[in-house]
């Protein structure tokens, strides 16, 4: 633990906060202090989540499979709204993007479980009212059209040739989800470079079986891509999460490897879990956030895990929930509004290890203290 708050301190004092003062990109302060965990129920029944945090600082849930509804929280997650109903009838398939340029935000809605027709929405006004959009989605190189379900959020680059770009996790069924069609899945992403009027289609993820992706945008504009995968055929571990990277905004992807520490579902099994995963918002570092559980049997144990190096590696974990977890989103706080300073983890609930057993959806908010096991920094520059 040591070794990881001399790392907290490094970030500090090389003068990160003097080059950090930009809309985005905020100081390490907010996220320390008092360690605190607050979990409360948002959702009930159902099933499917993303979070996000909107331009304005407001926490916005989605979630559901009957119809897709909304929760907005104005105060970084203390109490929240009503609910706000996006689309009825309507299937919750993942990917809720904020464009970072203007404030639109983008949800992308399916018909039923997919592949299935989809319909996009995009709300102007914070999240409180939402209104169709006509869009375009391009096929992949293959010719093949991308299905949403069940993603993590989107994201708008920060750096480079396609800064402004919004990108967001997709994926392909091979015609429909069957067993026994799964080696031919795989996951891949959509992305915008006019503001959500057309979206092109990347090309496949590297590794077959794959599905129910998340990424972020890395300090040099690597975007780093992180995947579930419940099929295997060529030998790669389909237990531990799947890994790419992309040089080129997020159209292809290379250098596969799968992860030694960050697992997949369960681990007595092969049937993978879709994840959570955030970048957190200092400028010129990697500290990366990343939820599933960790259990041999059953969906349980919600666990969080921090990287400091990209993805490299995860030297701390921590259990948020041991009961029923399923999956999960992660969003972090905007600087110089109520949510700053904290992150919040949207996951399924229930308290049986049953696949099938839901109790709706809660919210997980906490801050790096807490997940650093709530050591005072400031005592160990006195040392």
């Amino acid at each position: 633990m040591q070794k990881i708050i001399l790392s907290l301190i490094y970030l500090t004092a090389c003068g990160f906060n003097s080059f950090a003062e930009t809309k985005l990109e905020g100081k390490l302060e907010p996220f320390l202090g008092k360690p605190e965990l607050e979990i409360q129920p948002v959702f009930k029944g159902e099933r499917f989540g993303n979070i996000v945090v909107t331009m304005d600082g407001t926490v916005l849930a989605s979630w559901g499979t009957s119809h897709v509804r909304a929760k907005r929280s104005e105060d970084g997650g203390k109490t929240w709204g009503p609910e706000i109903v996006i689309a009825k009838p309507g299937f919750q398939p993942g990917g809720l993007t904020v464009n970072e340029s203007n404030g639109d935000i983008f949800v992308f809605i399916e018909e039923r479980h997919p592949p299935a027709p989809i319909t996009v929405y995009k709300s102007q006004d914070d999240g409180k009212t939402w209104n169709k959009v006509d869009v375009k989605i391009k096929p992949d190189s293959n010719g093949n059209d991308p299905s949403m379900h069940m993603n993590e959020h989107g994201i708008t680059l920060r750096h480079g040739k396609f800064k402004g770009r919004m990108i967001r996790p997709t994926r392909w069924y091979a015609g429909k989800n069957d067993r026994s069609l799964w080696p031919k899945h795989y996951t891949n992403a959509i992305y915008s470079d006019d503001g959500g009027k057309t979206w092109e289609t990347s090309d496949p993820f590297p590794a077959k079986g794959t599905g129910e992706a998340a990424l972020v945008e890395l300090s040099d504009g690597t975007l780093y891509y992180n995947s579930r995968r419940h099929f295997s055929t060529d030998g790669l571990n389909p237990r531990m999460r799947h890994i790419a990277t992309s040089e080129d905004g997020g159209h292809s992807w290379g250098d596969l490897y799968v992860s030694k520490e960050l697992p997949d579902g369960e681990q007595n099994g092969n049937y993978g879990l879709m994840a959570g995963l955030i970048r957190l918002p200092f400028a010129g570092y990697d500290l990366l956030i990343f939820s599933n559980i960790e259990s041999l049997n059953g969906r349980k144990n919600g666990t969080v895990w921090l990287s400091f190096d990209g993805g490299k590696s995860w030297p701390v974990k921590k259990s948020v929930e041991p009961k029923g977890f399923k999956y999960s989103s992660l969003a972090v706080g905007r600087k110089n509004t109520p949510s700053e300073g904290y992150i919040s983890l949207l996951y399924e609930s229930g308290t049986k290890s049953d696949i099938n057993a839901y109790g709706g959806g809660k919210i997980a908010k906490f801050n790096l203290s807490w997940l650093t096991e709530g050591k005072n920094i400031n005592q160990y520059l006195k040392k």
